[in-house]
């Protein structure tokens, strides 16, 4: 076995970027909630991008590393710790055998997520490693990690001890992701009109773009509910059940919001007023409930631009970590 958890956390589940191609079915995409965050923590490792990671909330479990391991973990800062000493986010970590690591206290953040060297050795449901909650599938047997689950690791070929100084409990490897583009601004959610957007009242378009609205504590992977003025539209429509996806802003029968997140349903009947634009869904997976979401209308055009510029950030960086990690183990 690779690692195993001590403690539980309040929600670790296994993730990778999303069961896609099964909405036909009913099935949820599902996946990471912060997808950047996931695809990080894998290419800092030198994993495919497509890797599992394990998602976690806080509080944080304690896991028990039973071999060398190289590790990122990147999203929320949770003041990630081994035997009690302070590790960086967003870089490479080699730990030692039999060190813990833990998460002791909240600094900012809704999620973060842990890579190890070679991924974890699971099987695909539906082509995904990610964890469906509700149809118990997916994922470590389905189900949230809890105390004595033991992971674990695919075989890799590379020495870690050879990396760690003697008496170490862990060794930081010298290359880092700057995020700060990413979770610029973290309240501010750019949007694009959703197909029900121009039924709103004038009165409800002007409290949709001018308030702000709070994640409702009852908020979930499922959806965020926001809590806000009531917003109505001009007049009342019979819409059919259509295809919803993650980010989409759908307006409830009492006037108030709700965004749906990675383990959205795959159809909806609730107007859908609004879209969050793809590049701004990392920092809303890292709000929290009680945060504020302002949204900000955004043209298609920008939105894709920002979009593109993600992906080829995300290439150049998979490229640069490959390269750092070649050079130091051989």
């Amino acid at each position: 076995m690779a690692f195993s958890i001590i403690k539980p956390g309040l929600l670790d589940t296994i993730q990778d970027l999303g069961r896609h191609g099964s909405g036909r079915w009913g099935v949820s995409p599902g996946g990471a909630m912060d997808g950047y965050a996931a695809e990080v923590a894998n290419l800092l490792v030198g994993n495919d991008r497509q890797e599992a990671v394990i998602e976690i909330h806080f509080p944080g479990p304690q896991i028990l590393f039973e071999q060398n391991t190289l590790i990122a973990i990147t999203g929320a800062d949770f003041s990630p710790t081994v035997n009690d000493e302070v590790i960086p986010r967003w870089q490479p970590v080699v730990v030692r055998k039999n060190t813990v690591l833990h998460f002791p206290s909240l600094v900012q953040g809704g999620r973060c997520y842990l890579s190890v060297h070679g991924g974890y050795c699971l099987k695909k449901w539906l082509n995904s490693y990610s964890t469906n909650l509700k149809a118990t599938a997916g994922g470590w047997d389905g189900l949230a990690l809890k105390k004595g689950d033991e992971l674990p690791f695919n075989e890799n070929t590379i020495y870690f001890a050879g990396l760690l100084k003697e008496e170490s409990n862990f060794e930081t490897l010298p290359w880092r992701v700057n995020t700060e583009n990413i979770y610029q601004f973290p309240h501010e959610i750019g949007f694009l009109p959703g197909h029900e957007f121009g039924g709103l009242s004038d009165a409800s378009k002007t409290a949709f773009l001018e308030n702000n609205f709070m994640i409702h504590p009852s908020s979930d992977r499922m959806g965020y509910q926001l809590k806000g003025a009531p917003l109505s539209l001009d007049r009342p429509v019979d819409l059919v059940s259509s295809a919803v996806s993650f980010g989409t802003v759908q307006l409830l029968p009492n006037g108030q919001l709700i965004v749906l997140m990675a383990d959205h349903q795959t159809t909806g009947g609730y107007p859908r007023i609004a879209h969050v634009v793809s590049a701004h869904l990392p920092k809303l997976a890292q709000l929290r409930p009680s945060d504020t979401v302002q949204f900000k209308l955004m043209d298609l055009a920008l939105a894709e631009k920002m979009l593109v510029s993600r992906k080829k950030e995300l290439h150049i960086l998979q490229r640069s970590c490959m390269d750092h990690l070649n050079e130091r183990v051989c």
